[in-house]
């Protein structure tokens, strides 16, 4: 069975022909696809950390990254008008596979498993010193365990004080997916 991937707007806009469609049964996994604007100053999109599989240049201003399933990336949005900063948000998502639960979220297709979500500068901006906290101790974010995510959207929804991600927990994750797997 065919299945015809659906693209974000702006990608249909640019009058591209979309990728190509993933059999299910072919062994290739479906991919998600990202799509980042960049319109300087009205409308800025770009990925904190992710490591994607391809990447597809539609114009000088819009791309589509794609991941397999299972991998971690953190998309920014951040828009504006004539009288500054109109919303920012920063979604740390996990792609999902073939027959997987997802949910659906803007210039992401067909979607992803969403890890953490917040809205606004200020939360966006504690989120980027978490994630560079992890960096500092040599941890790449996109290895960071999903519950660590959650865990984090969680306190931060709450108001609540944020624990570290620490070398000895990540250990404890890289052995707890080696078992699962």
């Amino acid at each position: 069975m065919l299945t015809q991937p659906r693209l974000c707007k702006s990608a249909a806009r640019a009058s591209l022909p979309p990728p190509e469609p993933v059999d299910a049964g072919s062994g290739d996994p479906p991919l998600t696809h990202v799509t980042l604007v960049w319109r300087g100053g009205g409308q800025e999109d770009w990925l904190r950390f992710g490591k994607p599989v391809a990447e597809r240049i539609l114009d000088r201003r819009t791309r589509i990254e794609s991941y397999a399933p299972g991998q971690v990336f953190a998309l920014v949005r951040w828009a504006s008008n004539d009288y500054g900063t109109v919303g920012s948000t920063l979604t740390i998502a996990q792609a999902a596979g073939f027959g997987e639960p997802f949910t659906t979220l803007p210039q992401v297709d067909p979607g992803a498993q969403i890890l953490l979500s917040v809205r606004s500068w200020p939360k966006v901006r504690q989120v980027f010193a978490l994630i560079d906290a992890i960096e500092d101790v040599g941890i790449d974010p996109c290895d960071v365990a999903p519950d660590h995510w959650h865990h984090v959207h969680n306190r931060l929804a709450g108001g609540m004080q944020v624990r570290s991600y620490s070398p000895a927990r990540h250990r404890d994750w890289l052995r707890r997916r080696k078992l699962q797997s």
